[in-house]
This record gives structure tokens, C-alpha cells and sequence, in this order.
């Protein structure tokens, strides 16, 4: 079942399919459908006729709040919160949209945040009381937390309080061990240290994005192979390189296939081996994976999301998260120790989020926007996910020329459909049917890219909040440069 079809899903009811069939543009009656496949856990789906609605009524508040829950569900924070972040900004912003917020503030460590905005959603609507909410932000509630024998009159489709970490709707819990650990004044335990990678995959198997890759050896390869002709320069191998674009257009691959190329250790970061409750530990667990770096020499450091770890300060206030800033700031600068062969990349599909003192030379002093493949990419990406797969003839160009947009990921998932379709005629047969156009480009039909929400924000930083030039290569790919 496509999400591009919502017509084919079964947790849509036989009145309401038929509505549809007959009113195909009724944004309201979208919506409705919409919320009904939402409570069903259709995600994608809901995804798809919540933007459908959208496109029809772009101010529908209950289209974007539900398009967001659907972003949260499938664990795309970022583009959650880019909508809930526009939805809370009045004084009088509805309660459902307050609460979800608090959830993704939960999400990314900053459980002040979310007190504060779960404080205006009970006075916006005293009903919208949340046990679960209030539990894990009691701690900073100027009131004892709401009753929690009543229902939430707002909760998150899947959202369980008893659910593990990782669950929807589910928060870290430190637990009565942990509680009774800080009552008696002992912090928590450190988060484990990612493990040292050594990758084997090398530029060769990055489809298209030369401009970058040719960036990435000039900082970061060559200076590894041939340190003597870059010390007489005065350069050392070492610095920082910040990867920006939209989801799924390879920045992760991307550094993993530069420890490969140079034959480097690879020490991959997600915010989960960083941030804790716990004051001042979020500092001493991001100081242990710098050292753990600095003890691979060469190595590359990933941070991926590494927004959600260098938020802009002005945005945190009070919050210990500015701490968190000024700690990978020093890390940054090797206050403490030098970085010299530690090879630092990170990835953000948010650099509007990042603080500005990141951008400085000798941290990320390289800001590289990572567009979707063009053509010749998206051909070359095509015929690596097909390898050693059966195919018959497939004109790549002329697949290529129809995903306009798509990212790596999405021609992945692309490719998956076709694979699917012959496998379903495989095991109906018993004979092995290769893969070929036709299949490909029923696959991009069903497809639609996902890079198109993402350039619908990065449009409004570029042209609005572009003072130092930061997005001018996200207005030339949009040929909207002067």
C-alpha cells in the first residue's frame, strides 16, 4: 500500500472512502480521513493526506498540527518541529500544539522548555492536563503536577507512560535507582561511548557529489596523505566540516566513506550517547567521545543532528543546555587537548538552528549544503543499489530524468519497489525475473521525493534570514539568486 494512494488503505472506513472518491478536494473532509488513519498508526499515509489537505488549504491548523503528529510518529523530529515551533509562537496557541511541542523538547534534552510549554497548555486549556507530561517535568512545575488519575485529554497516537525507553510517545526515565543516586548527591553513570568504526567503503561508492567530495580532500584527505607538502604550508590534518541539506541526500554515508578513504578510524555520534537528565553529565559524556577520538588519531568524528547538541543559545535562556554549547565549543578549539588528526564532520538538516559561534574558523570552518543528486547522481546511485541484483536493459538516463528531487534515500526506496514487484512475480512463477525499466519507473511513479518539505523552510532562511551568505548555494540550486 502506497501513502501516495490513500484511497488503497484499509484503516480508511468504506463511507469515508467513497466521500473521498466523490470529493477528492474537500480539505476538511481530508483532514477527517486523515485523523482517523493517524489514531490507526498509518503514519505515512496520514503523512500524505495531511499534505494533500495542506495543498488545498495551506492555513488549516488542524492539517498542520496532524501533518506534525505524523512527522513525530515516524521519528521525524526535526520536520515535527519545525511546524509546532510556527504553531506555539502566538500567546494564544492551541494547547494540542503546546503539548506536542513539550514532547519533542523532552525529546531533545530540555525538560525546562518543555515545563514552560506544558504550563501555557493547561492555561490555555485547563483540560489538556497530561499525567505523563507532568511527571517528567515535575521537577521544574512551580505547582505540584496534575492529578494523575484522570485522562490526558491529548495523547499522542501510540504514546504508552509505561512504554520502554524508545517507545512512542516514551521519554528517558532515570528510574528509582537514579533518583535515589542524585538524592544521595552521586551523578549518573556516563553514557556509553560509541564504539570505533573502520569502514571500508571509499569515495568510489558516493554517487555524484564531486564538488563536495573534492572540498572534503582538499580539508580533510590530503592532509593525511601528504602531511609534509601541507606542513610546509603551515596546515595541519585536522578542523571541522559542517554537511547541511535535506534528509536523506547521503551526508552519513558521505563520512563514513571518508574514514574509508583515508584508511582512518570512524567514531560515529548520535545525540543519545550525549545528552542526559542529569546536570553536567550531557558535558562529561560529550568530553569522553573527544577523547576517545583523540585516542584513535586519525580519526573522523561524526555528529549527526548535531543541532539538537549546538542549539543557538539565545533560544535556550537559562537552560543547561547553553553548557552543553559552551562545552562542544571548547572541544572545538582543543582547549583542553589538540585535535590535530581528529577530522570532525557533522550533519544537520537544521543549520537555521545551529549557534552562530560554530560557524567560526578553526571549528566548522566549512559549510558544505549537500543537495539532491542531479541527474548524472541520481543514474550512478541507481546502478549501485541495483548491483548484483538481476537486471535487464534499463536506460538510467532516462529512469534518472523522472526523480527530479529524489534524494539517495528516496531511489532507494524506488528501487525497493521494483525489487518487491518482481519478487511478487518471482514467488508466484518460480523463475527469476530481472529487473527492469518498466519496474523502475513504476516505482518512481508510486514515489514521491521527500526533499520538498525541507526546501519549503530552507526557501523562507534563504531568502529572509540570509544576511551572511549562508544559503546561497540553497538559492542558486533554487535559482532564486540574484
Amino acid at each position: 500500500m502506497s501513502p501516495d494512494d490513500p484511497l488503497a488503505s484499509d484503516l480508511i472506513p468504506a463511507p469515508l472512502r467513497d466521500a473521498l472518491r466523490h470529493s477528492p478536494n474537500n480539505a476538511p473532509l481530508l483532514v477527517h480521513i486523515a485523523e482517523t488513519v493517524l489514531k490507526g498508526s498509518g503514519y505515512p499515509t496520514a503523512e500524505a493526506l495531511f499534505k494533500r489537505a495542506l495543498a488545498l488549504e495551506p492555513s488549516n491548523l488542524d492539517a498542520r498540527l496532524g501533518l506534525a503528529l505524523a512527522f513525530f510518529q515516524q521519528g521525524k523530529h526535526s520536520a515535527a518541529l519545525v511546524i509546532v515551533e510556527d504553531l506555539t509562537k502566538p500567546a494564544q496557541a492551541p494547547a494540542r500544539a503546546l503539548l506536542l511541542h513539550a514532547r519533542l523538547a523532552l525529546r531533545a534534552g530540555e525538560p525546562r522548555q518543555a515545563s514552560q510549554l506544558y504550563q501555557r497548555a493547561l492555561a490555555a486549556d485547563p483540560s489538556a492536563r497530561d499525567p505523563d507530561l507532568a511527571r517528567r517535568v515535575s521537577e521544574f512545575l512551580p505547582t505540584p503536577a496534575p492529578a494523575a488519575e484522570k485522562s490526558p485529554a491529548f495523547e499522542l497516537p501510540g504514546a504508552n507512560p509505561g512504554a520502554p525507553e524508545g517507545a512512542a510517545g516514551a521519554e528517558p526515565d532515570a528510574g528509582a535507582e537514579g533518583r535515589e543516586r542524585q538524592a544521595h548527591g552521586g551523578a549518573a553513570e556516563p553514557a556509553g561511548v560509541p564504539e570505533i568504526e573502520h569502514p571500508k567503503i571509499t569515495f568510489a561508492d558516493v554517487g555524484g557529489m564531486e564538488r563536495i567530495k573534492e572540498e572534503i580532500r582538499m580539508k580533510i584527505v590530503l592532509p593525511l596523505k601528504q602531511p609534509e607538502l601541507f606542513k610546509a604550508y603551515g596546515k595541519k590534518a585536522g578542523g571541522g566540516i559542517l554537511l547541511y541539506g535535506p534528509p536523506g541526500c547521503g551526508k552519513t554515508f558521505l563520512a563514513r566513506a571518508t574514514a574509508g578513504e583515508v584508511e582512518s578510524s570512524f567514531l560515529a555520534v548520535g545525540i543519545n550517547e550525549v545528552l542526559e537528565m542529569w546536570i553536567g553529565q550531557s558535558e562529561k559524556n560529550l568530553h569522553a567521545v573527544f577523547e576517545q577520538a583523540r585516542g584513535h588519531r586519525p580519526c573522523v568524528l561524526f555528529f549527526d543532528e548535531v543541532d539538537a547538541l549546538g542549539a543557538n543559545r539565545t533560544d535556550l535562556l537559562k537552560t543547561g543546555g547553553r553548557q552543553l554549547i559552551n562545552q562542544f565549543l571548547n572541544e572545538l578549539d582543543g582547549v583542553s587537548a589538540s585535535n590535530e588528526g581528529v577530522l570532525i564532520l557533522a550533519a544537520t538538516n537544521a543549520p537555521w538552528h545551529l549557534d552562530p559561534a560554530f560557524r567560526r574558523p578553526g571549528r566548522f570552518d566549512r559549510i558544505l549544503f549537500v543537495p539532491p543528486p542531479d541527474l548524472e547522481a541520481r543514474g550512478e546511485i541507481l546502478r549501485l543499489h541495483l548491483a548484483g541484483k538481476p537486471c535487464g536493459a534499463i536506460d538510467w538516463t532516462a529512469v534518472a530524468k523522472k526523480t527530479d528531487g529524489f534524494s539517495g534515500a528516496d531511489l532507494k526506496a524506488v528501487v525497493d519497489l521494483a525489487v518487491e514487484s518482481c519478487l511478487r512475480e518471482a514467488m508466484k512463477s518460480g523463475k527469476v525475473r530481472p529487473i527492469g525499466e518498466k519496474d523502475l519507473l513504476a516505482g518512481v511513479k508510486a514515489h514521491r521525493p521527500t526533499t520538498r518539505d525541507w526546501f519549503e523552510t530552507a526557501r523562507n532562511h534563504a531568502l529572509y534570514a540570509n544576511q551572511s551568505g549562508l544559503y546561497d548555494e540553497v538559492l542558486a540550486h533554487l535559482k532564486l539568486k540574484p
